[in-house]
Formats: C-alpha cells, sequence, structure tokens
C-alpha cells in the first residue's frame, strides 16, 4: 500500500492530465480508435512502473494468436495484475472487472479508457447479458483479461479455485482461451516498501476451441489451472 500512495502522489500532475484526457475521450469516443486509447493507457501504465519502481519481466508472447480475438484467463494475486499484464501485451486488450471495485477512484476512469466490461456480481440476469456480450465481442476480435479466482486477498503465489463460471465467455465465444501465469505481482501494493520489484508475466500455449469444446466450464477450469501452477511451480523452484 505505501509504494501506491507514493506513486499517486508523486505522480498526481500526471494522474489529474490523464484523467482529464480519458474523461475528454469517453465524451467524444467516436474520433478515438481501440489502438489509440491503449497506447494511452500503457503510457499511464508506464509512467506508474517507472515512478513505483517497478519492472515487469514477460515471456511466450511469441505464442499469443496472431488473428481475431482471445480470452486470457490469469491467476489474481493483487491490485497490479491487470496493469502488469496491459504491460507486455502488446495488441489492445481490455478486462472484466467486478462492478463494485471498478468505482473506485482513477480505476473507474483507467477501465472506461480501455472499454472494459463490468460484471454485476448482484444480479444474475445483467451478469448473464455481460458475458454474452463479451462473447460477442471476443468472437468480433476483442482480446479480454478475465481472472476466475474471482478475489485476490493473501494469493501471493499460491493459486485458489478457479470458477468455472468464468469460462463461459470463452465457450460460447468459441475463442482460443490463453493461461496466463503472473508471479511475485502480489509485491508493488501489497508489500510496505518503496524498493525496486520485479514480477513476471508468462503466456503459456493457447487452448483452442477444438481442444476444450466438448468439455464442461469446471474442467476446462482444472485445465488452465493446473497448466498456469505448473508453470508457476517451475519458476519458484528454477530461482530457489
Amino acid at each position: 500500500m505505501l509504494r501506491l500512495i507514493y506513486v499517486v502522489v508523486i505522480s498526481c500532475p500526471f494522474v489529474i492530465y490523464y484523467i482529464c484526457k480519458a474523461r475528454y475521450i469517453e465524451r467524444h469516443g467516436e474520433k478515438f480508435s481501440e489502438e489509440r486509447r491503449y497506447r494511452m493507457a500503457r503510457r499511464c501504465i508506464s509512467i506508474m512502473m517507472y515512478n513505483g519502481r517497478i519492472r515487469t519481466k514477460s515471456q511466450g508472447q511469441e505464442l499469443l494468436p496472431k488473428e481475431g480475438g482471445y480470452i486470457m484467463y490469469s491467476n489474481h494475486q493483487g491490485k497490479y495484475d491487470t496493469v502488469g499484464i496491459m504491460s507486455v501485451h502488446p495488441k489492445p486488450c481490455t478486462i472484466v472487472i467486478d462492478a463494485y471495485r471498478s468505482r473506485l477512484p482513477i480505476t473507474d476512469t483507467f477501465i472506461d479508457l480501455v472499454q472494459g466490461s463490468r460484471l454485476d456480481k448482484r444480479d444474475m440476469k445483467k451478469q448473464m447479458k455481460t458475458i454474452m456480450d463479451i462473447a460477442g465481442e471476443v468472437r468480433e476480435g476483442r482480446r479480454y483479461i478475465i481472472f476466475p479466482e474471482g478475489g485476490y486477498d493473501h494469493n501471493k503465489n499460491e493459486l485458489q479455485e478457479f470458477m468455472p463460471g468464468a469460462f463461459k465467455c470463452a465457450v460460447w465465444a468459441k475463442a482460443p482461451i490463453v493461461p496466463v501465469a503472473i508471479i511475485d505481482s502480489y509485491k508493488p501494493f501489497s508489500v510496505n516498501s518503496l524498493r525496486k520489484v520485479r514480477t513476471y508475466v508468462h503466456f503459456l500455449q493457447p487452448i483452442g476451441f477444438e481442444e476444450y469444446k466438448g468439455m464442461r466450464t469446471g474442467e476446462i477450469a482444472e485445465l488452465v489451472k493446473s497448466r498456469i501452477a505448473a508453470d508457476i511451480e517451475g519458476h519458484l523452484r528454477r530461482r530457489a
């Protein structure tokens, strides 16, 4: 939390500038392509990472599908997870976020900027509509990040249960699933220190629709979880 407060304070002029610019974009959305919005979002992220002394090392970008939409399913560790993935994901992507969490200051503006989807967990009808909308967007070529664990409190590098319902988007879109393993992503904003910190993002081998089309969502969840768990375990073992 100390680093987060420090970053917000030291970046205050940039925060004010980009919030105003993002709100202008939202009012004149038809003039701004998804690529332009994403470039601005990544510029904000790079400033935050520089001021916060955060570095993210990645691997596996060459595995990402070259064409069409897909959904990245990642383990969840903290507030840095989304920006960590976006900082190393070259093409425009966006996020599915809990509607309540999305209304926090700065987060709200960022979600609007990248045209993310807000999931209302208290209203099943709205939730199903959002999932169907996301599936439609993915079929049309958009790329999404979803955290199937839901919460991230005290997860660190340990995986929690993956919610099967989170995989309905991919099934309905008949889209590739890209497992993403994030490591040490809890450290930037959970450890009370301003020392340099490094996190890791590993894009794993995509799972095509033909591979999972006969599976139930619970089975897909376990498959994705097992691949992420194996990658994290291998990384931690190598650096031990």
